[in-house]
């Protein structure tokens, strides 16, 4: 895949000419970025209604038409806490990711675990990685520089691991899937960690290498909310054929590109699941075409 092209949702549509003012640097499209989204539960703010369900926003031209329609003034020009454009860790690195893009530099966002937002604790998170001419730099544009006692605009190995790597230390008995997820609670009605919850991000990260950004609440193909019956050979080789391309063998990173392409399991086909955290729809089928 060509990651300088832009996908179906990273694309900003009529707002592309937005991006054409937004600084060179990257440090400085990540600051814009975050001056454009606030986070559903850590933007300190309770949002209900049509402001939470602004999470549900996939592509980054409906992320835009929110902002304009609200703010209506470029990227850069501050916006208040409250007037932001209400998302997830998936829709900061979506837009900086399609800023990137629109200016010709190959970037992707990266599924994941950070252990960096809640103490003994992996929260499920999404991260963009850009291609600086030598390397793929990993940098976390949801976080304000400082803030962390490491360099979030090129992360450090170990405080963000792939889906895929935490998968397969799942599955070889390294770590303890209980500590992997979007809730360590386990009273909750649904509990969000543990093993089928990493198998499911390793599908997201898979999509998402593929130009399909979707949601993290977005469901199809062979997904399940439980190991049980589940094809989890199937999600050990592609989980191995990530980490080996993000180790640089392009063989394996052909292949896992076909098997996504080519697997009715694996394939997002346009029909998504949907169990958004703002219930709408509630736990429900949707064409996204």
């Amino acid at each position: 895949m060509d990651y300088a092209i832009q996908s179906r949702f990273s694309d900003p549509g009529v707002h592309a000419g937005l991006f054409d003012a937004l600084p060179d640097d990257v440090a400085g499209i990540a600051a814009v970025v975050r001056n454009l989204v606030i986070h559903y539960r850590g933007g300190g703010i309770e949002f209900t209604g049509e402001q939470l369900a602004e999470i549900d926003s996939r592509w980054v031209s409906a992320i835009l038409d929110t902002d304009q329609k609200r703010n209506g003034t470029p990227l850069a020009v501050p916006r208040e806490p409250v007037d932001r454009v209400v998302g997830c860790c998936r829709d900061y690195t979506l837009l900086f990711v399609a800023a990137l893009r629109h200016k010709g530099i190959p970037a992707r966002s990266r599924v994941g675990f950070a252990d960096y937002f809640t103490e003994g604790f992996n929260n499920d998170h999404v991260v963009a990685e850009y291609w600086n001419s030598d390397r793929w730099v990993m940098i976390d544009a949801q976080l304000e520089p400082g803030t962390v006692p490491f360099e979030v605009a090129d992360l450090p190995a170990g405080p963000f691991r792939s889906a895929a790597e935490v998968w397969l230390g799942y599955r070889a008995g390294e770590l303890n899937g209980d500590l992997y997820g979007a809730d360590a609670n386990p009273e909750a009605p649904l509990k969000l960690h543990g093993g089928w919850f990493i198998r499911t991000y390793v599908h997201y990260q898979l999509a998402h290498l593929n130009g399909d950004e979707l949601l993290l609440w977005d469901n199809w193909g062979s997904m399940s909310g439980t190991l049980d019956g589940a094809d989890v050979e199937g999600t050990d080789r592609i989980a191995r054929l990530m980490v080996a391309a993000d180790n640089g063998d392009e063989a394996a990173a052909k292949e896992a590109e076909e098997l996504y392409r080519t697997d009715p399991g694996l394939t997002f086909a346009g029909r998504s699941f949907v169990t958004s955290p703002a219930g709408r729809p509630p736990f429900a089928w949707v064409d996204l075409a």
